[in-house]
Order: C-alpha cells, then structure tokens, then sequence
C-alpha cells in the first residue's frame, strides 16, 4: 500500500512540476545543496581524523584548512557545512581549551583561508608525513 503512496505522490510531483520547471529546477538545488553539505561535512570530519592520528605539534592550522577546503570544493553547500562546523568548533574550543582568542583567532583564519580556495599547504609544517 505504501509503495503506492509512493508512486502517487511521485506522478503528482512530475505532472505538477511540467507546467512549473522552476518548481524541478528548485528542487535539484535544494538536494543539491543538501548532498554537498553532507558530503562537507564528511571532508572536515575526515580533516579532524587525521589531525587526531597525525598528532604532529603545529599541524592544526594544516589540517583546519585542509577540511575547509575539502568541503567547500563541493559547493555551497560544502562550504556552509564547513563554515558552520568549524565555527561551532572554534566557539566551544575557545572556551574549554584556555589557549586563547589568539590561537582561536589564527584557526579561524586558516579556515577561512580553506574555504577561500587557499592552498591548504601554507599551513603545512616541516616534516608532516605526506600521507596527509
């Protein structure tokens, strides 16, 4: 029965969406956007994974760009995600970690600097392995 729910509804969509192709057009954005913000999503926590596994002194900005840049290659979409996720980030770090609205202000940059299209390798140190 639901499956036919289903089917209904989609004919009604595609019927009523023929005389409107904005309608469609809006659509395709909107899943669009949403796909790329997963996706976004995906990149800066696989950013952070390898920050974690890395566990090199001075590569944090490396891999705060890194995933900011990652996410916003795909979009919009991507690029929201990451703006939204390393500014929670950066808001909830900055008051637990005690280092300061310096460093919170120096990871900012280097986020912005990612979803910038920056080359995330202004930020590399010396001697990261180049596995990341």
């Amino acid at each position: 029965m639901r499956l036919w729910i289903c089917i209904a509804l989609l004919c009604t969509v595609l019927c009523a969406s023929a005389e409107r192709p904005a309608f469609v057009r809006g659509m395709i954005r909107r899943g669009q956007f949403i796909r790329d913000a997963v996706g976004g999503a995906k990149d800066m926590y696989r950013a952070y994974r390898d920050m974690r596994e890395a566990n090199y002194k001075g590569a944090d900005k490396y891999f705060h760009a890194r995933g900011n840049y990652d996410a916003a290659r795909r979009g919009p979409g991507g690029a929201w995600a990451a703006r939204v996720i390393s500014d929670a980030r950066e808001h909830w770090q900055s008051s637990v970690s005690g280092r300061g609205a310096e460093d919170t202000r120096a990871d900012q940059e280097a986020n912005a600097w990612g979803r910038r299209g920056g080359d995330p390798n202004r930020y590399r140190p010396k001697g990261l392995p180049r596995k990341y």
